[in-house]
């Protein structure tokens, strides 16, 4: 019977166990998502659409979208190198005690609802800051894929890495309105 009604107090408030009570999102605002991607946003209206979501999402949880540019003078390298670079810049924005998600082709699809779901069990486990990671071109390095902590697959279809990110944020934000039982997302 607690279970239940626990797991239908999870789902409609975000609430967080402590001991004998319950604190709601004031205490989940605690945790930080981040989502890293390899070179700017070339078009504004994505830019735009993204900028929206990212204000939107803000009213849940403190996000953080972090660019890293390009690296200069790719054609000198192999495919390899550029990888080796461009893992070396992403975890140089982590610390050890961040969840790294990589977001792969090859990595676990779910359901909004269930990425809902996972977004609750990473809020409850009391992690301080959960990192998504859009990697460059050619993937990630296997420096970056030893260092994660899992990988996810928004489709077997490919995307463009630019629309890859607001695809992701709206995620994000779907995941928060469906934990909060808000009429965003239909079943």
């Amino acid at each position: 019977m607690f279970r239940e009604q626990l797991k239908t107090r999870l789902l409609d408030t975000i609430p967080i166990p402590i001991a004998f009570g319950t604190k709601t999102l004031e205490v989940t605002k605690r945790m930080q998502i981040k989502l890293i991607a390899i070179g700017k946003t070339d078009n504004t209206q994505l830019q735009s659409l993204i900028e929206d979501y990212q204000k939107r999402l803000s009213h849940y949880i403190r996000f953080e979208f972090e660019i890293i540019p390009h690296i200069k003078n790719v054609k000198h390298l192999s495919e390899a190198q550029q990888k080796e670079k461009e893992g070396e810049l992403i975890l140089s924005k982590t610390q050890t005690s961040d969840v790294l998600i990589l977001l792969d082709e090859n990595g676990k699809q779910m359901d909004s609802v269930s990425f809902s779901g996972y977004l609750q069990k990473h809020m409850n486990s009391g992690i301080k800051t959960l990192i998504f990671v859009i990697g460059g071109p050619y993937g990630f390095s296997e420096g970056l894929y030893r260092r994660s902590n899992g990988k996810l697959g928004l489709s077997k279809m490919t995307f463009s890495h630019q629309m890859v990110r607001l695809f992701f944020i709206e995620q994000l934000y779907r995941g928060f309105t469906i934990l909060r039982n808000e009429p965003y997302h239909h079943r």
